[in-house]
């Protein structure tokens, strides 16, 4: 890939992240019955061994979402979010008072899971048609646990991983109270020599 190309695919992958995210929020917002508003998000990519340090060590607890993406799209998508606020996103989507939600229970983790599925959905169908390609998510799986073992399972899962992740910030805002998700977009090797291709096709024309 020379180096216009190179660019044009990270700012198309750039484009393609922000428009999931804010599909995701409408999603979100279907599933509790209210609008939810989404700031800008940051859109940033990092070598895939620094997610570890990115989400504050191997040792770190974390509640992900996650989700295996087939396709012409193959890879995965998380969606990260500290314990203490993944409580407070529980309240949110539940429509309880902020604090009521003290640990995760096979409901909260339900309704964690069915969040999952329909930010996960729409940010993925968001994707593919912007790059023109099919894809299609697995049902969602909530996971408790610290981060050097959530990497592992993405490991153990994937194809032939690319050597970078899109990594998106974003928070959601809904009647004053706000929580923040970082999303995950990790792709397969073929992943990125698919949308590549799609782009060196209009690229030459």
């Amino acid at each position: 890939m020379d180096e216009a190309l190179a660019k044009k695919f990270q700012s198309v992958l750039a484009n393609m992240a922000n428009v999931g995210i804010h599909n995701a929020a409408r999603g979100m917002s279907a599933m509790v019955g209210e609008d939810l508003s989404v700031t800008a998000p940051v859109v940033t990519t990092v070598p895939f061994y620094e997610i570890p340090t990115l989400l504050g060590g191997p040792r770190t607890i974390k509640k992900n979402i996650y989700l295996r993406v087939e396709g012409s799209i193959p890879g995965q998508i998380m969606m990260v979010i500290p314990y203490p606020k993944a409580l407070e996103l529980a309240d949110l989507i539940m429509g309880e008072a902020p604090g009521t939600t003290q640990e995760l229970g096979a409901m909260e983790r339900s309704a964690l899971a069915e969040l999952g599925n329909l930010t996960g959905s729409f940010f993925l169908n968001a994707i593919a048609d912007t790059a023109g390609l099919a894809a299609r998510p697995s049902p969602p799986a909530v996971i408790v646990d610290m981060v050097g073992a959530i990497m592992d399972i993405i490991l153990a899962t994937a194809d032939v991983l690319s050597e970078e992740v899109l990594m998106i910030q974003a928070k959601f805002l809904r009647n004053g109270r706000e929580t923040q998700a970082d999303f995950w977009l990790i792709p397969d090797h073929r992943t990125v020599e698919n949308i590549a291709k799609q782009l060196g096709t209009s690229h030459a024309g």
